[in-house]
């Protein structure tokens, strides 16, 4: 089949960029290769009508129409991203099939946004306690001026966008279809609000369906236009360990939550870990990990008690005396294995902490004073 229909294709990087968005699949090797050798423009019209990428173009090229997908973008308010651009999130560059360009739709600008950012991914069939952590890891993060980025799925991928939006925090949708196709469509409202507030963001052009393949594809540009990736919930098999995997090999910091033992849902997570993500509980250890360096987690301690940071004798001597009997000298030398003399001076350093009270029958604990 001929390759001449090329030729109505718009002089310039973008016509040919788009052109390719149309004629291959996201990601398609062949095609990325000859871009990367000779630039958009010239790969596109260099092609062998005889060789297989030639074969697989001319399937689609009756459809092609460069100039009307530009109409379209225009009516829909999206607007063109390609290599080079100020808006093209730097990270794309990394991966060995970047995106040919990006159909934005939504106030954002991309690159500044992805500069500081997070994805939080995770499970379709989340249980409450995932979607609970993915609201709360996001809302927090989108408090501290992380851009919350995932996939706009059902389960934690939507948990975590509307935990973004509800505290007024920046949010980006990648999606596997068309930007004008809210998929799933139960989630076209929250679609709907990204793009006012956000951005919603694909590499396929309108109109295109978000098939199997697509939303693999998609995993690769959640997981480089971010500065690192959050699994919330994930099973052993499932497209969120695909996103972490690709974010590990492109040396991103990959964080997991973890969950019940006993459930699926978390056991993908539970091997992230063991596989070397960090174990992250909230959104402030998130933000030490993927931040920068200064960007620290408060310590987390349990309560404590007076008498925590005494030394181990005086720590036994606590432990031996009791609140409502007091005990003697010579016992609380026998029971400890101290001499009188030790003994002593731990009760002196006791008292000054007002840990004991001392009366002529002997030494008592100080009511509410700790003994462990």
């Amino acid at each position: 089949m001929s390759l001449n229909a090329l030729s109505r294709v718009p002089a310039g990087d973008l016509g040919a960029r788009i052109a390719w968005a149309r004629l291959v699949e996201p990601g398609d090797p062949a095609a990325a290769q000859r871009i990367a050798a000779v630039g958009a423009e010239a790969a596109l019209h260099g092609v062998d009508p005889a060789s297989t990428l030639g074969q697989q173009i001319a399937v689609r090229l009756p459809d092609l129409d460069v100039e009307r997908d530009l109409e379209i973008a225009d009516a829909l308010g999206t607007r063109l991203v390609v290599p080079g651009d100020d808006e093209w999130p730097g990270g794309l560059d990394s991966l060995a099939n970047p995106a040919f360009c990006l159909w934005v739709r939504g106030p954002l600008h991309l690159a500044e946004a992805c500069e500081r950012s997070v994805a939080v991914v995770g499970a379709r069939a989340a249980s409450g306690y995932g979607l609970h952590q993915a609201k709360e890891i996001s809302a927090g993060l989108a408090e501290r001026a992380h851009t919350v980025v995932s996939g706009a799925a059902y389960g934690i991928d939507g948990a975590a966008h509307e935990g973004a939006l509800a505290v007024g925090g920046r949010t980006v949708a990648v999606v596997a279809g068309g930007v004008d196709r809210p998929y799933p469509a139960g989630h076209a409202g929250l679609l709907s609000r990204i793009g006012d507030a956000g951005a919603v963001v694909s590499e396929v052009p309108p109109g295109s369906s978000p098939t199997r393949w697509r939303f693999l594809s998609r995993n690769r540009l959640i997981a480089t236009m971010s500065r690192g990736t959050v699994v919330v919930e994930a099973g052993l098999r499932s497209g969120s360990r695909n996103t972490a995997k690709t974010a590990i090999d492109h040396h991103r910091v990959v964080c997991a939550v973890p969950g019940p033992v006993t459930s699926a849902v978390s056991a993908g997570c539970h091997l992230l870990i063991r596989d070397g993500a960090l174990l992250v509980a909230d959104a402030a250890e998130v933000a030490e990990a993927v931040g920068p360096i200064g960007e620290l987690a408060p310590v987390k301690r349990g309560a404590t008690r007076a008498g925590d940071d005494l030394d181990p004798i005086h720590r036994a001597i606590l432990g031996a005396l009791r609140v409502q009997k007091a005990t003697t000298l010579d016992d609380l030398a026998k029971q400890c294995g101290s001499s009188p003399r030790e003994v002593i001076g731990a009760l002196g350093v006791l008292s000054l902490n007002g840990l004991v009270d001392g009366d002529p029958d002997g030494y008592r604990r100080v009511r509410g004073s700790a003994s462990t």
